[in-house]
Parts: C-alpha cells; structure tokens; sequence
C-alpha cells in the first residue's frame, strides 16, 4: 500500500505541483580565434556573480536577436555576429522573492564586432574580458562550465 501511494505521489501528484520550466536565451560574446580566443562575462545585479548576458525571449524576435538585445542592454555589445543555432544550453534555478524556478537557457554565439562603454545597465554590472578555461573557473551552472572548458570558435557553424 505504502508503495502505491509513493507511486502516486512521484508519479503523478507532485509533478503537477511543480511550476513548468521557463525559458531564457542567452548570448556567449567572444572575440579572438584559438589561443586568442576570449569570452565575455558579466556580473549580476542581484548576486554580483559572474555570469553571461541572457534574458527572456522578446516577442518578435528570433532567440538569436534576443540573445544580441540582451548583450547589448546587459554588457554594451552593440554589434555581433550570431548563428541561429543555439550552441548548447544550460539549467539553473532562478530565484526571487524566496521562490525558486528552473529555467532552461539556450546559449547562442555571438562574435563581437563593436562595443561601447555607454549602454542600458552599465551603472549596474560589471565585465570582464577573459579565456574561457577561466570563465569556466567563474560561472556557477556546472553545465555551462562545461560549455565553456570546450568552447571553439571555429566549430561555430553559421
């Protein structure tokens, strides 16, 4: 009986309990080819952790333009080039208010052609420049460390 209701429970009841994933698309700026290769991260507004530029999807865009609004609102990148093939993705759980919510986030390269120092959240992030071995060593979401630690411009398709 004991088994049963466990069943029931895992099986059927809790998940409909559970809040649906959320998506988010987010943009991997980079600049540089092979050793050069550079990726860009940003701070947080909440935490302060370093992260990448991402947000949630804007009507009328594509997840690849979103991804490129978001680079420019969060880290100044005023003009890229991007595939509309997400390079992989990411889970976390995004928290606010106490509760959380896991949300699943394409990651979408975005080779960086021009930036500006003046853009929508510069007084409240900061960016840093850096490889991507020690990106990975920054960022918290083991699944995009591991995105990082493999990342290769040249693989990029268009």
């Amino acid at each position: 009986m004991i088994h049963h209701l466990k069943s029931a429970w895992s099986g059927f009841v809790q998940p409909m309990l559970q809040r649906p994933r959320r998506l988010q698309v987010a943009a991997l700026c980079y600049r540089g080819d092979g050793e050069a290769t550079e990726v860009l991260l940003v701070t947080s507004r909440g935490t302060g952790r370093w992260i990448i530029p991402k947000g949630w999807p804007i009507t009328g865009m594509t997840s690849a333009e979103a991804a490129l609004q978001e680079a420019w609102e969060e880290a100044g990148v005023r003009a890229g080039e991007t595939s509309a093939t997400p390079l992989g993705q990411y889970s976390y759980e995004k928290r606010k208010s106490g509760w959380g919510m896991m949300v699943d986030t394409l990651i979408y390269p975005v080779r960086v052609t021009e930036m500006l120092d003046d853009f929508p959240e510069a007084a409240e992030r900061s960016r840093r420049w850096t490889r991507p071995s020690e990106a990975a060593r920054l960022v918290d979401e083991p699944e995009l460390q591991r995105l990082l630690r493999s990342f290769r411009p040249a693989t990029i398709a268009g």
